[in-house]
């Protein structure tokens, strides 16, 4: 059920730019170098920004090691730099750090971890992050089980246009979810949407 984010969303960081005006210039180049294949070219861009504190590289080098491009895959590693981006609240870094946590890759299996960047990233409007969020709730991993709060999750999810919204709010219904718990849930979802996914 859960979604795993197995490429770069290039587009995103370039539609957001970088990080002040000495770093633009080398990690647009790596951007470009990515865009055509050139993994080897994007890490020697990407490596010394990240060194020093470019979310956005950190966050690309995170997936980089996550996926072995252009690197022996390694885990380990993608959560180092992950880490680094997704405490400077990068919400993909945060999402993918919550991958990490919930399948055990390069950490030990920790679901409670996993919920806590799973928050942060919905917190920002991330939809994988919501969705985990709302699985997480259904299956009671990293948290107590929720049907209500996996319900608001799916609800929100669905009043935003995603398709996976519904298969949380279906499975729940499968699963015996009263009327009464549906209402509250919708209710919760439209306070959520009016704080703007804070303190969900």
């Amino acid at each position: 059920m859960k979604k795993l984010i197995t490429s770069l969303c290039l587009i995103v960081t370039l539609a957001f730019g970088s990080f002040g005006v000495g770093w633009s210039g080398d990690f647009q180049k790596g951007v470009d170098a990515y865009e055509k294949g050139d993994y080897a070219t994007a890490l020697k861009e990407w490596t010394p920004l990240a060194d020093k504190g470019h979310a956005k590289a950190q966050y690309n080098l995170g997936v980089a090691y996550a996926n072995g491009e252009g690197v022996l895959q390694d885990y380990k590693t993608a959560v180092k730099w992950y880490i680094l981006s997704a405490e400077q609240g990068n919400a993909k870094a945060q999402y993918n750090l919550g991958i990490m946590y919930d399948n055990g890759q390069g950490v030990l299996q920790d679901y409670k971890t996993a919920v806590k960047w799973y928050i942060l990233s919905a917190e920002q409007g991330n939809a994988e992050a919501q969705y985990n969020l709302g699985v997480m709730y259904a299956l009671g991993q990293g948290v107590i089980e929720d049907k209500v709060y996996a319900h608001m999750w799916g609800n929100i999810l669905n009043s935003n246009g995603h398709e996976d919204g519904k298969k949380i709010m279906d499975y729940l219904l499968k699963q015996g979810m009263t009327p009464s718990q549906v209402e509250k849930a919708q209710d919760l979802a439209r306070e959520c949407i009016k704080k703007n996914y804070k303190g969900c």
